[in-house]
């Protein structure tokens, strides 16, 4: 397999500059195999490489994908408006590399959310020609009655969309359902919700396809790396 200079992987991992990643070596803050590399032109197979930088153990990846556990008060923008973006809760490696969300959670919706920086697979993901099944826990603030969940599954008309929106929906207790979605339109479960006479007053997205956020065990803020064939559908 071809080798790459030591400094290249590093920048191809976020780690900056080609000539920043070339001071990191000289500095002797780099180790291959717990040995400090000397040359800035050492070269190794990149992929699967492990390394440490500043003591940090790495692991070379053509691509990234993981998954965070959202927490409140975090946008999914690389633009936010009013709240701290959500790359701020990862390595500033990651943010080197572009990695970006896949889809958004709004700001005061927590839970599973995959961030990644392979276009095609962003594309793969979001398109809503997939129709990756995502399950959500919502919190409402009155009761959960039939009605209200026959609303759901038979279809609730929402401003501006042509046809009534439906969702698969199974009660948890008097005030908590589970609803799984497909289509992901703006604000979905909130607005269906809301134009069944409810109101949610907490959503948590807590699977995507067949990756489900206990699974995982990750902390409110923290997050992983996953395998994408982990979010197969069993």
């Amino acid at each position: 397999m071809k080798k790459l200079s030591l400094d290249k992987i590093l920048q191809s991992q976020g780690f900056g500059t080609r000539k920043w990643c070339r001071q990191l070596i000289a500095d002797g803050e780099v180790c291959v195999g717990g040995k400090v590399v000397e040359s800035q032109d050492s070269a190794f197979v990149a992929e699967g490489l492990e390394f440490t930088v500043h003591g940090e153990p790495w692991i070379c990846r053509a691509h990234v994908y993981i998954a965070l556990n959202k927490p409140p008060g975090y946008e999914c923008s690389r633009r936010p408006a009013h709240h701290p973006p959500v790359l701020t809760l990862l390595p500033e490696q990651f943010r080197w590399r572009d990695v970006q969300p896949v889809g958004r959670l709004d700001h005061d919706t927590t839970g599973l959310l995959l961030l990644s920086d392979d276009g095609a697979f962003i594309h793969a993901q979001s398109s809503p020609k997939r129709h990756v099944p995502k399950l959500y826990v919502a919190t409402t603030h009155d009761p959960v009655t039939p009605e209200l969940l026959r609303q759901l599954q038979e279809g609730v008309q929402l401003h501006d969309e042509p046809a009534p929106l439906t969702a698969q929906v199974r009660q948890i207790d008097s005030h908590r359902l589970e609803i799984i979605l497909e289509q992901g339109k703006y604000h979905q479960v909130k607005r269906m919700l809301a134009a069944a006479g409810n109101h949610c007053d907490a959503l948590c997205r807590i699977a995507i396809g067949g990756l489900r956020l206990d699974a995982l065990e990750l902390a409110e803020g923290t997050w992983c790396h996953i395998d994408p064939a982990q979010l197969a559908t069993p």
